[in-house]
């Protein structure tokens, strides 16, 4: 018997492609299974031979369903640059409402400070002052100043009087007339001399008011005035001015332009205090008056106004 038919024949046989106790070999020669390696060459035997990989499908990129801004945002290819991206911060742009408040409240706050800035600004006598004006000024403050502290001193000498007489009560009587004299110069009871100066106000316009009178009373006042008489009208504490024009009146006594003041004091801070920038003499000649100070070594003033008994005051040492 010959070689292969003991092939064929032999069940055993592991070369045998019939053997179905074989399960390394395909029941039919040149068609394999699935899934499992073919038979190894001559030479190539005991070898592990798989079958190739198959081919994989390219890689799609995912891509979101819902296109919107995230689904832009999260794709590489359609994410901004750094530019869009701050413009797209800034604009339209997020105001809340704690915003807004502030924001308002720091507008009427700059808003007033404008105001009050401009306001002040146009309102102040002293704007626009030469140097030699303020100077002037700074000295009339002084002296005010100064004649304050001779009152207090003149106050105390006389307390200290009084407490070191030895007759007190001749002493008190001698003070006591010398205050009555000063109080008649005050209240207007008694005539009084002195040195002062003469305030003419011409109004050809007619144009000066009641109110623009008595600014020129009391800056003379504040300069340390003791005697104001205007147009043959003795002017206290308690006068008033009424009416403009040709129906000027003072404490109800019609006067009529021009309106010369006669003033008791020291010239040489009545005449400044008049001529100050935004004083009286310039607001009369804004107003197309006239003013004009002279000072005098005697002013007199005579005209009295009647005493009048308090009705219901009385000295509390009685």
């Amino acid at each position: 018997m010959s070689e292969n038919s003991q092939n064929s024949e032999n069940p055993q046989n592991p070369e045998n492609p019939q053997n179905p106790e074989n399960p390394e070999r395909p029941e039919k020669p040149g068609a394999p299974e699935v899934g499992k390696p073919e038979a190894a060459k001559p030479g190539q035997r005991g070898e592990d031979v798989r079958p190739p990989e198959a081919p994989r499908p390219p890689e799609v990129p995912d891509v979101p369903v819902a296109a919107g801004p995230s689904a832009v945002a999260a794709s590489p290819v359609a994410e901004p640059s750094g530019r869009r991206r701050l413009a797209a911060a800034l604009w339209p742009p997020r105001v809340t409402r704690a915003q807004l408040v502030v924001a308002l409240l720091l507008f009427v706050l700059g808003l007033g400070l404008a105001i009050q800035v401009s306001s002040t600004s146009e309102n102040s006598a002293l704007r626009g002052a030469r140097q030699e004006d303020l100077v002037r000024i700074l000295d009339e403050l002084d002296d005010r100043t100064q004649r304050l502290e001779d009152e207090k001193a003149r106050l105390e000498k006389q307390r200290s009087e009084l407490e070191s007489s030895s007759d007190q009560a001749e002493e008190a009587r001698k003070q006591t007339q010398e205050k009555e004299g000063q109080l008649g110069i005050l209240a207007g009871t008694v005539a009084a001399e002195g040195p002062g100066i003469t305030l003419t106000v011409g109004d050809p316009a007619g144009a000066v008011e009641s109110d623009m009178l008595l600014d020129a009373i009391q800056e003379l006042r504040a300069a340390g005035a003791e005697a104001i008489q205007v147009n043959g009208v003795r002017v206290v504490a308690d006068s008033y001015f009424t009416g403009s024009g040709d129906d000027m009146r003072i404490d109800g006594t019609k006067v009529a332009a021009p309106y010369v003041f006669k003033v008791i004091g020291k010239p040489e801070d009545l005449e400044p205090a008049l001529n100050i920038p935004g004083g009286v003499v310039q607001t009369l000649e804004k107003e197309q008056a006239t003013a004009t100070v002279e000072r005098s070594a005697k002013i007199v003033v005579d005209a009295l106004r009647p005493a009048k008994r308090p009705d219901y005051a009385q000295s509390s040492s009685q």
